[in-house]
């Protein structure tokens, strides 16, 4: 099993429609790639980031594998932190 890394990811301020935007693309590129789970950050009921585990054979690969991310292309993310993380319960 290849080793797993968080991407966390915080959106700019009042973006919510530039991600609204892109959501459809978003999912399709990460139905397509190395995800063990994923879904949205949520702060006072709106959608404001992202968390991501994936799969990768290093931090480099999975840093370019979040690169590619179509929300980040669109300027929607203030930061990307990506680092590895280890399963513990679940």
């Amino acid at each position: 099993m290849m080793p797993l890394f968080a991407v966390i990811c915080r959106d700019h301020p009042g973006a919510l429609q530039t991600r609204m935007d892109t959501r459809p693309a978003h999912v399709e590129w990460l139905k397509a790639g190395p995800v063990q789970l994923a879904g949205p950050l949520i702060e006072d009921g709106e959608m404001r980031g992202s968390l991501l585990v994936i799969e990768a054979d290093s931090l480099g690969s999975a840093t370019a594998w979040a690169a590619g991310d179509p929300y980040k292309a669109a300027g929607l993310f203030a930061s990307v932190e990506v680092i590895e993380w280890k399963k513990f319960i679940g």
